[in-house]
């Protein structure tokens, strides 16, 4: 599979929320470019596991990636204060192209505002912060909404995963 995809990453994302990911799309042929605030700088996860991104949130344009992804942990309290994110996330929303969404990932979606009218899981720490966002919450492993992918929490990863490919390949 010959795609592009952005993983965004800031510190204290959930280490294997980024990285099963990221190596699952890998194994599929895809490119997964890893992108933070600074190009070059080593984030740190939960549990300590550094990821150095390669490119910088104003060095990307969504129109040259098919999909991103959205890793859990605490970088999205991080990342939902940057327009430029939120702008990346509602741009590949309007072209219908794949946004993945696990466990606390749904604030950035909350604050890019595209959850209305969708159906969606996270972890249930933010079940309210989805619903007050208009979104209709359920408590499974992973929900496809159109291009939107969600799931709960690491143990969901295969189901997530699994899905995100799928809405991929269509």
């Amino acid at each position: 599979m010959n795609k592009k995809i952005i993983a965004l990453i800031s510190e204290d994302f959930e280490d294997l929320e980024l990285w099963y990911p990221v190596h699952r799309l890998r194994e599929e042929g895809c490119t997964v470019d890893i992108v933070g605030e600074e190009a070059g700088h080593v984030y740190h996860g939960k549990y300590g596991v550094p990821c150095e991104s390669n490119l910088c949130f104003d060095a990307v344009d969504p129109e040259n990636y098919d999909g991103i992804l959205v890793p859990g942990g605490w970088a999205p309290d991080k990342l939902r204060r940057f327009p430029v994110v939120l702008d990346m996330v509602r741009a590949m929303d309007t072209a219908g192209k794949p946004v993945g969404e696990i466990c606390h990932a749904g604030w950035v979606l909350i604050s890019a505002g595209i959850l209305k009218g969708k159906t969606v899981t996270s972890t249930p720490g933010i079940r309210d912060d989805m619903t007050n966002a208009g979104a209709t919450w359920v408590n499974v492993p992973s929900v496809i909404d159109g291009n939107l992918i969600s799931a709960r929490r690491p143990p969901d990863l295969p189901a997530y995963m699994k899905d995100y490919i799928q809405v991929l390949n269509r």
